[in-house]
């Protein structure tokens, strides 16, 4: 079978593994698009480490979970975000302005929506996480 969304599989697992007290939980496939998003979740403390293991076909992930997050999910269709319609989308996606991320793909890359508002650059909507 056909994975459509590896980002929302991988987000999905990660999800349901905090919500069972897991120290950490392995993903599979793989892509750079789930990388940079964990890189962004990480910097900002979200999940611990993580190390990819190459199995020279679609790639692992191990992810060590902290138990900080509450919910992540992906955003389909990519919509395209100005800089202009920042606070409403986190309005309606985020609990409260102090709390929360947008990822966002940008031409300057992948970026949570603070970044992006330093930056000047708006971009499409990958997911959130809070």
């Amino acid at each position: 079978m056909v994975k459509m969304n590896v980002l929302a599989d991988v987000l999905n697992a990660i999800v349901n593994a905090e919500r069972r007290g897991k120290r950490q939980v392995l993903v599979r496939p793989v892509s750079k698009v789930v990388v940079k998003f964990l890189q962004v979740m990480m910097k900002h403390g979200y999940i611990g480490e993580f190390e990819f293991v190459d199995d020279r076909r679609g790639g692992k992930i191990v992810i060590f979970l902290n138990g900080r997050l509450n919910k992540a999910g992906v955003i389909s269709p990519r919509f395209d975000i100005k800089i202009t319609e920042m606070n409403k989308w986190t309005t309606n996606l985020l609990p409260s302005r102090q709390f929360g991320f947008l990822i966002l793909t940008t031409s300057a890359g992948i970026m949570d929506h603070e970044e992006a508002m330093r930056k000047h650059t708006g971009g499409k909507i990958l997911g959130y996480f809070y």
